[in-house]
């Protein structure tokens, strides 16, 4: 398996911003597509990554909590969310950029695993709840750029091509 490019804005947008297809084989190419999901994530320091993000159009989610194991989520969904927070955000996609968004408190998702089988995630008020917020827009064709308000609230840390650290995904 390998780390593969991560797909960015404005390069990028035609995969990034159209919603994903829907997983429907769990084969072989699925689990291959997974390893280099999460080579890919950890390469660049994320947390979380979807598939768009290497510029494949399906509804694959991989994300992983710091000091925990990866897990996988295919056509994830938010079945439930509640509450709101005001967050500092970034993206692997949008390098070198953070903005200020509106998150759940509170998120209930549901997917399959890569065997098909159904699971839940439920997280609250942590990086595990924006994470399913931030990733299961990915496939949506969203990018967290879309929930900042106003232009003030989006701010450049490094130039693009710079290292900007603990990006969500």
């Amino acid at each position: 398996m390998a780390a593969r490019p991560i797909t960015t804005l404005p390069a990028d947008a035609a995969v990034l911003r159209a919603p994903a297809k829907r997983v429907r084989a769990f084969d072989a190419g699925l689990r291959e597509l997974v390893a280099d999901m999460i080579d890919s994530m950890y390469a660049a320091n994320g947390v979380g990554i979807a598939a768009p993000q290497i510029g494949v159009s399906l509804r694959v989610v991989v994300i992983g909590m710091p000091g925990e194991r990866p897990f996988v989520m295919v056509n994830p969904e938010v079945v439930k969310c509640s509450g709101e927070r005001t967050l500092s955000e970034g993206c692997l996609s949008v390098p070198g950029w953070r903005g200020e968004v509106t998150r759940s408190v509170r998120v209930l998702a549901k997917a399959q695993d890569l065997q098909g089988r159904e699971i839940r995630v439920r997280a609250e008020d942590d990086l595990l709840a924006q994470a399913l917020e931030h990733e299961i827009d990915h496939i949506n064709g969203r990018v967290y750029i879309d929930h900042v308000p106003e232009p003030e609230l989006l701010w450049l840390l490094s130039e693009p091509d710079g290292d900007a650290d603990d990006d969500e995904g």
